[in-house]
């Protein structure tokens, strides 16, 4: 499935005249890669784009490392991953999957599928009691972590998972800790099933999170938080290349930033420090915020408004 996907986006993205080959390494987009630029340029949404990236979370888990998954955290994600795969399919190339593969080679679960918060809390109890005194099962406990570890990458870009990832939830668990503080980001997502037998469709839904709190990533000392990995990748965009994207000067895009407050949205920018000089980038939160607000305010009143050197003046 991960492998379809990739095609998929790289098929989507030559059929709309975006390239897909780096000329720096030689060789064209990985996942990755394609998953960001897919999310910039075609009609991917979030909650889709948090599907791919989960699948590539647990895929990568799988080859690399010892998971566990259960029966129902699979089907309910390949099942998601069958959904979007027909929907983008339909999208980019007016097609159906079934025009392709009989129903009866799509994913079926002797289990009807259940509500992902449902089957989260199952697997985190599950955990605890791999996790009690006497049982000698810690290996596939932390298995069993490394998946729900991988799945908050439905909910946050640049996930990666470490031993000292497993190490501080498996010491949070141990010490009766719920599981909304052990996996926060896990509260984000939400399932969405409808039809039945081979038809039933599953979507992947974003819904209100509770607050979480960040920590370094080589932070020991907290059991129980949201570790925040690879920042580089998350914001990618510098304020130049940010602007040539959306295709309009530097100073313009300055100002469509400060009407959009870019800047003081630590999901959209980070300010990078290397010892005495420091420069923003931005994620591909921001690129969608100002791709969108071009479409509906007119750049040249957004300009005079907010022009870098104009005084804000807020009543």
């Amino acid at each position: 499935m991960h492998h379809a996907f990739e095609m998929l986006l790289k098929a989507a993205l030559v059929q709309n005249s975006i390239k897909v080959f780096d000329k720096r390494f030689g060789r064209s987009f990985g996942f990755e890669k394609c998953l960001n630029v897919a999310g910039a340029n075609l009609a991917l949404s979030e909650e889709d784009s948090g599907v791919l990236r989960a699948i590539d979370a647990l895929r990568d888990e799988e080859q690399h490392w010892h998971t566990m998954i259960s029966e129902g955290l699979l089907y309910t994600h390949v099942r998601a991953g069958v959904t979007l795969f027909d929907q983008f399919l339909l999208a980019s190339f007016g097609e159906h999957l079934s025009d392709h593969l009989p129903h009866r080679v799509l994913p079926v679960s002797t289990e009807p599928p259940r509500d992902i918060q449902l089957l989260i809390d199952e697997e985190f109890t599950q955990i605890a009691q791999l996790l009690g005194p006497g049982k000698r099962r810690r290996p596939e406990a932390r298995g069993r972590i490394r998946t729900l570890l991988a799945m908050e990458a439905h909910a946050a870009e640049g996930v990666l998972i470490s031993k000292q990832d497993v190490d501080r939830v498996e010491r949070a668990i141990k010490a009766g800790q719920p599981r909304v503080s052990v996996f926060p980001r896990l509260r984000e997502i939400a399932s969405e099933v409808t039809g039945e037998g081979m038809d039933v469709k599953v979507r992947f839904v974003k819904k209100g999170g509770l607050a979480v709190r960040y920590i370094a990533s080589d932070d020991p000392s907290e059991a129980a938080a949201v570790r925040e990995v690879d920042l580089e990748k998350k914001y990618h965009w510098s304020a130049t290349t940010l602007a040539a994207k959306l295709e309009i000067t530097s100073p313009k895009a300055t100002a469509l930033r400060r009407k959009l407050e870019i800047d003081d949205d630590p999901s959209a920018c980070h300010r990078f420090t290397f010892g005495k000089v420091s420069h923003l980038r931005y994620s591909d939160k921001a690129y969608k915020k100002m791709k969108a607000a071009l479409d509906e305010f007119d750049i040249e009143e957004v300009w005079r408004e907010f022009r870098p050197g104009r005084s804000m003046v807020h009543s």
